[in-house]
């Protein structure tokens, strides 16, 4: 018997599509509800089916979870199928009586977007009252007794605000905090001027570092996204919380995590491109002849074979770390290029494209489709380091645009 579908534990399930914010920059493009969503029958018969190929763990996300009438009685069946059930929430219109619900479902841990300070995070999210309302949700768990933390997507706009979003969540209770680049996915591949360009990362991630570091000494825990760092002076803070053998490792997709999605389709990741990484959907397959038999689930296992990098292009092809990184997040470099395989959020590279005196700079090239997951195609120039930044970027992030608080300012 085939032992690789054991090698997912983690999946992520999107259980609905519709939401009530209006994010600008949501990757699936969430607001109404995916065309034949699964039904309760089916979503429980996808339950039994993630626990028997070995997943240990399901966040369920969507969209807004909340807003699919069944989605307890989901969470309440990945709990008693001896599963561990979290939810990620963009935290506008929960009450108590809900985080209520949520404790007696089995709900183990919530994670509540924040995405700025309250005038950003509800420009972003596309709902004024949203900060308001995330707030109150972090009060309303921490009294039922639901461990939450944070997740912040990392653009130009929230960039400068992460010292106060930090002791914002901090002081609001949060344990965790998760953190990755806004990359150009769904929404955002509408909205190129918020993204960081790549050059920026050199004044980002010292700042990231130092937040980092002071909130682990607060006993808030810094969770890196899959888009975070690779080999730059901070990598082992940024991942492992300064452990020397914890780095980036190569992309996880199909390897330690899967993605759902509402109408039933699988993917190695729930952050890939639905058109692209799609292996198929459990209406017409079972879940465990997905994984073990679809390509699009199946391309990291050549992972530290001459066939794990064969998809390399461009400075990652090139690169010292290639082996071993793989190019990165496949999601980041599939939704800038159209192809995985060259990744231009990495600070290693923004280092030593540096040191030869190059900056480097994305512009989108072909527009995106308007689906959900779906991505266009950006071109990526060389420049001089001391070149003139293009004029009408209002949003270029450099480290003097930092809004740091007393507290962290004096922690350098």
């Amino acid at each position: 018997m085939s032992e690789e579908y054991h090698r997912v534990s983690y999946a992520v399930w999107e259980i609905t599509l519709k939401c009530n914010l209006a994010c600008s920059h949501c990757g699936s493009r969430a607001g109404q509800a995916r065309h034949q969503e699964l039904s309760t029958a089916e979503a429980l018969d996808l339950v039994q089916q993630l626990a028997e190929v070995g997943i240990k763990e399901v966040t369920l996300i969507g969209g807004e979870a909340f807003l699919r009438s069944d989605w307890l009685e989901i969470a309440q069946a990945i709990t008693q199928a001896g599963m561990i059930c979290g939810m990620t929430t963009g935290g506008y219109g929960i009450s108590l009586e809900m985080a209520r619900r949520m404790k007696d479902a089995g709900i183990k841990m919530v994670s509540v977007s924040t995405d700025g300070l309250e005038a950003t995070h509800d420009r972003l999210r596309g709902r004024k009252g949203s900060w308001k309302s995330g707030l109150k949700t972090m009060g309303y768990l921490k009294e039922v007794g639901i461990p939450f933390g944070c997740n912040t997507q990392i653009n130009r706009l929230s960039a400068p605000e992460f010292p106060q979003i930090y002791e914002h969540i901090r002081d609001a209770g949060a344990r965790a905090w998760q953190i990755q680049l806004t990359v150009p996915m769904g929404n955002a591949a509408d909205n190129a001027d918020i993204l960081l360009q790549p050059y920026e990362l050199l004044d980002l991630y010292p700042m990231l570092a130092r937040i980092t570091q002071r909130a682990s000494s607060e006993g808030v825990k810094v969770r890196a996204g899959n888009n975070i760092g690779y080999y730059g002076s901070y990598e082992r803070l940024f991942r492992g919380g300064g452990d020397e053998w914890v780095f980036w490792q190569g992309c996880g997709a199909g390897l330690s995590t899967l993605g759902l999605e509402a109408d039933g389709a699988i993917k190695g990741c729930p952050s890939l491109p639905t058109a692209a990484y799609t292996g198929g959907n459990i209406r017409e397959r079972s879940l465990r002849e997905i994984i073990e038999q679809t390509e699009e689930l199946r391309f990291n296992l050549h992972a530290g074979s001459p066939e794990g990098t064969k998809h390399l292009w461009g400075f990652c092809k090139t690169c010292k770390f290639a082996e071993l990184c793989r190019g990165g997040c496949s999601w980041t470099a599939h939704v800038f290029f159209d192809r995985r395989g060259n990744n231009p959020y990495c600070h290693h590279r923004a280092l030593e494209q540096a040191k030869r005196g190059i900056r480097e700079r994305v512009y989108p090239k072909r527009q995106a489709q308007g689906l959900p997951f779906d991505n266009g195609e950006f071109e990526i120039v060389e420049e001089p380091v001391n070149a003139p930044w293009p004029e009408n970027d209002p949003l270029h992030f450099t480290a003097d645009r930092i809004q740091w608080l007393e507290s962290l300012t004096s922690n350098q």
